[in-house]
């Protein structure tokens, strides 16, 4: 993947963007830490793998936040954005 030419230097999450990140992160840790339990006790298969999908599903709207917030504040261009989704996601 070419990188293109970037519009302006990287910007700071604004305080509201940071805290919703904050709460998904958050909220993230505490299905992992879920997981963990899970393991440890010795729950069924299915159980840990729907609180890991829950877990992906907080990270992966962390994800596309930011993502979102590179595009608007141009840090990254439109034409990058299926690269970075093929790459990461």
């Amino acid at each position: 993947m070419t990188v293109s030419k970037r519009r302006s230097a990287p910007t700071e999450l604004t305080a509201s963007a940071e805290k919703k990140l904050l709460l998904r992160l958050r909220r993230a840790e505490g299905q992992v830490r879920a997981v963990i339990r899970l393991i440890e006790e010795g729950a069924p298969c299915e159980s840990v793998a729907q609180q890991l999908a829950a877990s992906r599903k907080a990270l992966d709207r962390s994800f596309y936040a930011l993502l979102g917030c590179a595009l608007e504040h141009g840090e990254i261009e439109q034409s990058e954005v299926e690269g970075l989704l093929t790459r990461y996601v």
